[in-house]
């Protein structure tokens, strides 16, 4: 499967997330990561997978990496129809009234682009015992293959 994983960061821990991601996964299928602020919302290929991994920052707001992204995307307004994605957020319960709503401003923003969603937006909590990789890496092998599900290809 080829698969794109997309990441928005503020202090390097998304992309670094993302990393860890791309790794897991390479060895069994065709996977890039790239900085969301690199990414045309025009470029999206309906053969791809996505799985977008971003922090929140400040109160709620999407970190600097995934704000221009979010310009584009409101500017360009592109069909995503047949792009099929996932999300995994970085986020702190310590600010209960923004916790991950970084990520979910992104999901929400592919979602009202017609981009459709595979399995569940993850919220990792800094403030939590977990390390993010130990909820990641299950949970991006677990939306992998929902998505061969999803696009008909054989597991």
């Amino acid at each position: 499967m080829k698969i794109t994983i997309l990441y928005g960061t503020e202090t390097g821990n998304a992309e670094m997330l993302a990393e860890d991601i791309t790794a897991s996964l390479s060895a069994e299928h065709e996977v890039e990561c790239r900085n969301l602020s690199e990414m045309d919302p025009r470029a999206f290929d309906p053969a791809r997978f996505y799985i977008l991994v971003c922090s929140t920052y400040g109160e709620g707001e999407l970190p600097a990496s995934a704000r221009p992204f979010a310009e584009a995307v409101a500017a360009a307004r592109p069909d995503l129809s047949a792009i099929h994605f996932a999300i995994f957020g970085l986020g702190d319960s310590e600010y209960a009234e923004t916790f991950n709503h970084g990520p979910k401003r992104l999901a929400e923003l592919m979602a009202a682009h017609g981009a459709r969603q595979v399995g569940e937006r993850i919220a990792h909590d800094a403030s939590g015992g977990d390390l993010a990789e130990d909820l990641a890496l299950p949970w991006a092998e677990a939306v992998v293959a929902a998505a061969r599900e999803r696009l008909g290809e054989a597991a």
